[in-house]
């Protein structure tokens, strides 16, 4: 049979394996059916032809990027045009695309990535790929063609930033060229076969005007938050995953001024500051041998040792979180970090318990005062069950009462306006009527805020 005739008879297959949907009784599940791609074995010809045409030159270090596109591209279109099959203009693009984006990105999750109203990418299977756009989540037809597909595109994600995962090291963070944010599992761990979560980063960051837009803060708060940062408050971020924190922490990172000296200090490099003396550190784990591991709280002591006018970390999760207390009550002020908590009181008992991870025996008290000398200002952010990711709360540390970390709120999100015809929600953040106790320290330094904006309700 000719390769023509296979394409034909996988077209009347597809057909077939339609017309069943409808004749389903309706108590049966359903089954999630894997259609077969028509043009499998023409991509297989074309792809293994571009190698043998090219060769050594696909994994040449010392070959532009560009150039090595270019190159491809134009070798796959000669292919294709050779081939015997008869495909039209259509099916000859989308096989050129395909195969192009097997060779230089990430195979079928490379529309994904292109796509720029997607969020998230899920792959919960080699079958199984679910995004998110808006806030929802959407099954999507596009599939790897087998586990091994899926595994060799995740060594390749994993591998271009030094990193590794196999059995003896299942869990991977990464991050792709343009700073997503990439976490795999494989089995063992993995019981149905590997996964791969990618949260996607604009290559254009976000700035405060589009959270504006998106309705994350209002131009009110976003100038009470550059005061924040210009008078060198120390800020919390704190939130669920998913609820817009590194976005956030990269907004509010910007507002630093130029002529400050930032150390960046991340599990997987995502912050994309414009500012100029900027120095970007990564930690590091374990090599094969299990040694060599750098872990973030190593990076944020020998930050100290370069001379930071502030230190910015993406996370803290484990020990790192006393030695960044102690930075801010030493001199590090105007230092930004987020931590993953439900609401601002509870990222202060979360700071706590993390401190007692650093395998330090101190008093709780003691730790408290050190998370209240040290912290200035919560800035709660979540996901609200419409999608959208808002802040709901900004409060400021106060000081102890007896043995009690004493806050106050600042700004809330009016629940209680509603929601429109859409299911979204109409309110915004509206101040407490409280005015934070440091506001006078930032009035000494030549800061100032409107009259009217810790008027409450407005």
């Amino acid at each position: 049979m000719s390769l023509a005739d296979r394409l034909e008879s996988v077209r009347r297959q597809q057909q077939q394996a339609a017309a069943p949907q409808q004749q389903r009784s309706p108590s049966a599940p359903a089954e999630r059916v894997r259609i077969a791609d028509p043009f499998a074995a023409v991509k297989a010809s074309v792809h293994q032809a571009l190698l043998d045409s090219l060769g050594p030159q696909l994994y040449d270090p010392h070959l532009d990027q560009s150039e090595l596109e270019s190159r491809v591209r134009h070798t796959l279109q000669e292919v294709i045009d050779s081939e015997e099959t008869p495909l039209s203009h259509s099916d000859r693009t989308r096989i050129a695309q395909e195969v192009a984006d097997e060779i230089l990105g990430h195979g079928p999750l490379e529309p994904l990535l292109r796509d720029s109203e997607i969020s998230e990418i899920m792959v919960n299977g080699a079958d199984r790929i679910y995004v998110e756009r808006a806030g929802k989540l959407y099954s999507v037809e596009t599939h790897f063609s087998s586990e091994a597909h899926l595994r060799r595109t995740i060594d390749k994600i994993v591998g271009r930033v030094g990193r590794r995962v196999d059995e003896a090291s299942p869990l991977v963070d990464a991050r792709l060229p343009d700073g997503s944010r990439v976490n795999a599992v494989i089995p063992p761990i993995a019981l149905d076969g590997a996964m791969l979560t990618i949260r996607k980063f604009s290559t254009d960051p976000f700035t405060d005007r589009d959270l504006i837009a998106f309705g994350t803060f209002t131009p009110r708060v976003r100038d009470f938050l550059i005061g924040c940062v210009r008078g060198r408050r120390n800020i919390i971020i704190s939130g669920g995953t998913g609820s817009g924190k590194t976005t956030l922490l990269n907004v509010i990172s910007s507002f630093i001024p130029d002529d400050e000296r930032i150390v960046t200090i991340e599990d997987a490099a995502e912050l994309q500051l414009k500012q100029d003396h900027v120095l970007r550190l990564e930690s590091r784990p374990s090599n094969i041998e299990g040694k060599g591991a750098i872990p973030i709280r190593e990076l944020v002591k020998n930050s100290l040792r370069m001379r930071p006018d502030r230190i910015v970390v993406g996370e803290i999760r484990d020990g790192a979180a006393l030695d960044m207390l102690q930075a801010m009550n030493t001199g590090h002020d105007g230092s930004i970090t987020t931590v993953h908590a439900n609401s601002p009181r509870d990222s202060l008992s979360r700071l706590e318990t993390l401190v007692l991870m650093a395998g330090v025996d101190l008093p709780v008290r003691a730790i408290r005062e050190q998370v209240a000398g040290a912290v200035d200002l919560v800035i709660q952010q979540a996901r609200l069950k419409d999608g959208s990711r808002r802040i709901t709360a900004i409060s400021e540390v106060a000081g102890m009462e007896s043995d009690v970390i004493t806050m106050q709120d600042l700004f809330t999100f009016d629940y209680s306006a509603g929601r429109d015809d859409q299911g979204r929600f109409k309110g915004t953040l509206v101040s407490t009527g409280l005015r934070p106790k440091f506001s006078q320290e930032l009035h000494d330094q030549g800061i100032e805020f409107a009259p009217d904006l810790f008027i409450r309700g407005v």
